[in-house]
């Protein structure tokens, strides 16, 4: 299977590294807007073409299936190009900053019969995998999620601290790990959501502060803190409080309310969430499924975010 990559970054790099893991997949394609660090990524990662023009990509008939991590505010018109395009996409998190996108994204999916898959990590980590495991087989009920979602980032940087050309988001991206987790493992609809945010951000425009309020049909509830303020830890902690046990979930890893490891090596193949999402997005193709976090899967995670940011600007 032939592959193109789309933003060479800080998290095409996770995707870059994990894929080389995965046999019968190549990437023959590295596509973003500088030339140059294409070119060393390329050159890294043992890829012959690369172009700062995702059509050129596209117009490539080796290719196969394209994976986006590119700025948010591309994704669905990429995702939508992509699958016109005749491509399988993997678009990384968020799938739209916008209900109206997230909606049309689904609509070309059904229109292409591609495969188009969101890169919700937080499915495949082998922490939240061994809690999913339990809670689908009935031996967990979840009365409480409590996920603190902390960065320290006051200027426009990615996670190895380059410059971005784009502003990030609390609500459209980083609550969206949580919104779509939290529906995911209690198999329930979210019928409530509130969120409140702190002051906007002069110069980056948007809320450094953040905490959302859901329950689901059946009454669980999800108390969600983001913050760019935080120095320190940083990242996303999940605290699962259950009718049988509290489990806290740090992206790969899993420890019991009382911090004691628990194993979770032997959940999947790897131990390496992003590693396990490309291989989802591969067999989905190669088997001709709809893989765990397809477009259609995650939508309702958008519908939340998107009536959450309706409630945000009416209490302005």
């Amino acid at each position: 299977m032939k592959i193109a990559l789309a933003g060479p970054g800080a998290f095409g790099i996770k995707h870059l590294d994990g894929i080389r893991k995965i046999d019968g997949v190549e990437v023959v394609s590295i596509i973003g807007r500088d030339e140059e660090k294409n070119r060393q990524v390329a050159e890294k990662y043992g890829v012959a073409h690369t172009t700062t023009e995702l059509e050129e990509s596209l117009a490539l008939p080796e290719v196969d299936a394209v994976i986006l991590c590119t700025p948010t505010q591309m994704h669905a018109a990429q995702a939508i190009q992509c699958m016109r395009a005749g491509k399988h996409v993997e678009v990384e998190i968020p799938l739209a900053d916008s209900w109206a996108d997230a909606e049309e994204v689904l609509k070309v999916q059904r229109e292409t019969g591609k495969v188009c898959m969101v890169g919700h990590t937080r499915r495949f980590n082998p922490s939240h995998q061994w809690l999913n495991k339990k809670l689908r087989a009935g031996e967990l009920h979840i009365q409480q999620m409590d996920v603190q979602t902390y960065f320290f980032r006051r200027s426009n940087l990615n996670a190895l601290g380059e410059a971005r050309s784009w502003t990030d988001h609390l609500l459209w991206h980083h609550a969206a790990h949580t919104v779509d987790l939290f529906q995911y493992q209690t198999g329930d609809e979210v019928i409530a959501a509130n969120a409140v945010e702190g002051p906007i951000h002069p110069e980056l425009g948007i809320a450094m502060d953040m905490s959302i309020q859901l329950k689901t049909r059946a009454g669980s509830i999800c108390t969600l803190s983001l913050s760019f303020n935080n120095d320190g830890p940083l990242g996303t902690f999940f605290r699962y409080i259950c009718d049988k046990g509290t489990y806290i979930a740090r992206y790969d890893d899993l420890v019991n309310g009382r911090e004691e490891p628990i194993d979770v090596s032997r959940v999947d193949v790897s131990m390496n969430g992003i590693e396990l999402q490309d291989r989802e997005f591969f067999a989905a193709i190669r088997e001709g499924r709809e893989p765990n976090a397809s477009v259609a899967s995650v939508l309702p995670c958008y519908k939340v975010l998107y009536d959450l940011e309706q409630q945000l600007e009416d209490a302005k």
